[in-house]
């Protein structure tokens, strides 16, 4: 049974509760708050009358679905009094929306907090209407004197009525787990009868949501659900194994097929599991919270222990303890394998997790020595991370004029560097960077303005640049067009961007920026090197157009060549005056081609359209 909060029913008569503090929150379709003593029509519920007599706690409401348990005393409009739960000294439970006193009365309720007490008028429409009841006549409006007690949120947890959860203690927090996070429970899981079928130890049980645990509707359930948060399930087959029988020797009994399971559940606790890289090869399962809201970020130079070990155990690696030195190194920049890297990143001041690193974001399908163990080829890592401190990269808002145009040559420097050395994406990201220091959104001085022009334009060229080499020819496209949005003439510029277009074949455009790159610079050499391929992959494109053409027409003169022999043959025989004049035709058809006429004619239909 789920326990409730107790209210002390003899202080309602009792004083109006003046000495409280009046809440601001009451919301009735965006009403002020009522004051005790205040009388309202409800909004949308066909003249339902609710007076406050006392103000409840807190700020939540029931809602339409949830068990709640009240006193009531319901009247006659001349005071006569018909039922009442005070007489018989037992609140009584309702499922809210299933009308099991009066249908207008679960309106009312679910406009309560705890604690509050309230006086609700019901016209009979929302009453017991013109049937009346014992005690009330027909078409009789009454009222009912309603303290609301305590109530349980019940929740469908798919919509559909497989899994409906009644929520007997509220969690601690607001988060909830994840797909990937690793969740202890507690839990009982028994069928209608009180056969228990499986009890998780006295500890609790771990398991990843995404790995499941007994059955569909446990994973489902938890993620609803927050740390501490102790509920009761109510779970139909469909949820728990369909209409087969599940046997588990080690958790549970024999569940014989399409059975009800009851469970009470408890969320003990959760290790939030961050997938970094987006594909699930890079997890990160924190073990313990670091310090304040500052992850460390890339560039950022970082202090760091761990251990690292492969998946059978063997440990490889040490730093920062039993004696060995911390590692320091400078996020994005290569200094570590490229899983720990882009981890750190993410991480807290003080945070300890657990990064899982697939071989593709560690040491790849070569094989490392290590300081304490070989690492194999294609080897999975586990690291043991703790953040031990940080000092994050400067953002450009937090320099003057001045550091950031110097923070900006200093990177753009950075990344010539490493498009020298063919890292293209790192270097791609150092442009980015200079670029955000000089951003329009900055307020430079007149004497700084063309400083800054030439190292935006130079950034973005140059981050184009490397875009052409990674293949990414939409942002080549995006970056070139940025700078001919502020130098239309600019050479380079269009001379890149003709070359995004051409390997994404948009030929027309390509030739349209050629062009007017030669117009301003005439005998630029690279351009007209470009323009030779440009003329090839054209000439190229019209031979397969005009392939693929001749094979249509060839097809279109076949097949109608065809059905006129086969109408030929299918037709009856004719008179030598009908024969002699099919000849006459046939002639004038095959007068100036072979193809049949009504070929040609949708031929030169279908130039007209393509030219």
């Amino acid at each position: 049974m789920a326990s409730r909060k107790k209210t002390d029913v003899s202080v309602i008569e009792d004083g109006d509760g003046d000495d409280l503090d009046e809440e601001p929150g009451e919301v009735i379709d965006s009403a002020p708050p009522m004051k005790v003593g205040e009388e309202r029509v409800l909004h949308r519920t066909g003249g339902l009358v609710k007076k406050l007599l006392r103000r409840g706690r807190g700020w939540e409401t029931p809602e339409l679905g949830d068990e709640a348990a009240v006193h009531f005393v319901a009247t006659l409009m001349d005071g006569t009094r018909f039922d009442s739960t005070r007489d018989r000294d037992e609140p009584l439970t309702l499922k809210l929306g299933q009308g099991q006193l009066v249908s207008g009365l679960d309106h009312g309720i679910i406009t309560m907090k705890e604690g509050e007490c309230a006086l609700f008028t019901v016209p009979p429409e929302l009453g017991y209407g013109a049937a009346g009841r014992e005690g009330v006549p027909p078409n009789a409006a009454v009222r009912f004197e309603v303290e609301l007690i305590s109530w349980i949120r019940v929740v469908d947890i798919c919509k559909d009525g497989g899994i409906v959860k009644k929520i007997l203690v509220k969690g601690e927090t607001n988060e909830r787990p994840s797909d990937l996070d690793e969740v202890l429970v507690k839990y009982r899981v028994t069928l209608p009868d009180g056969t228990v079928i499986a009890d998780a130890p006295e500890e609790g049980l771990e398991f990843y949501v995404k790995d499941g645990h007994l059955c569909p509707a446990f994973s489902k359930a938890v993620m609803t659900m927050k740390k501490g948060e102790r509920v009761k399930l109510l779970i139909q087959p469909q949820y728990v194994f369909g209409d087969k029988e599940f046997d588990n020797s080690d958790q549970l009994h024999n569940v014989p097929p399409n059975s009800i399971l009851d469970v009470d559940l408890e969320l003990v606790s959760f290790k939030p599991v961050i997938d970094v890289t987006g594909d699930n090869k890079v997890l990160k399962k924190i073990l313990k919270e670091g310090q304040g809201a500052f992850t460390a970020n890339e560039g950022a130079a970082v202090t760091i222990s761990y251990a690292a070990k492969l998946e059978d155990g063997t440990v490889f690696e040490k730093k920062g303890l039993d004696g060995e030195q911390p590692l320091n190194f400078v996020t994005d920049e290569e200094q570590v394998i490229a899983g720990l890297d882009r981890a750190s990143a993410t991480m807290k001041k003080g945070e300890l997790a657990i990064v899982t690193i697939n071989h593709e974001y560690g040491f790849g399908s070569v094989e490392v020595e290590r300081d304490l163990a070989t690492v194999p080829p294609c080897s999975n890592l586990i690291y043991e991370v703790e953040m031990l401190d940080f000092v994050k990269e400067r953002a450009p808002w937090e320099m003057n004029n001045h550091e950031r145009i110097e923070e900006a040559g200093r990177k753009k420097e950075e990344g010539n560097l490493l498009f020298k050395a063919r890292k293209f994406r790192r270097a791609g990201k150092k442009y980015d960077k200079a670029a955000d220091y000089v951003s329009e959104d900055a307020s430079f001085g007149d004497d700084e303005q063309k400083l800054v022009k030439v190292l935006r334009v130079a950034c973005w060229l140059n981050a184009a640049a490397c875009s052409l080499k990674l293949n990414d020819f939409q942002e080549a496209i995006r970056l070139c067009s940025k700078v001919l949005d502020y130098e239309s003439y600019n050479v380079k510029a269009l001379y890149r961007r003709a070359q995004a277009y051409m390997e994404i074949a948009d030929l027309v455009l390509a030739e349209l920026d050629i062009r007017k790159a030669l117009d301003i610079d005439p005998v630029n050499r690279e351009v007209k090197i470009l323009e030779r391929s440009l003329k090839q992959l054209q000439a190229e494109s019209n031979k397969r157009d005009a392939k693929v053409y001749s094979n249509m027409f060839a097809r279109m003169t076949k097949d109608t060549s065809m059905a006129i022999k086969k109408l030929k043959v299918e037709k009856p025989e004719k008179s030598k005056d009908e024969e002699e004049s099919l000849a006459v035709m046939d002639m004038e058809i095959t007068a100036d081609s072979s193809v049949p006429i009504e070929t040609r004619t949708v031929v030169d239909s279908t130039l007209n359209t393509f030219s």
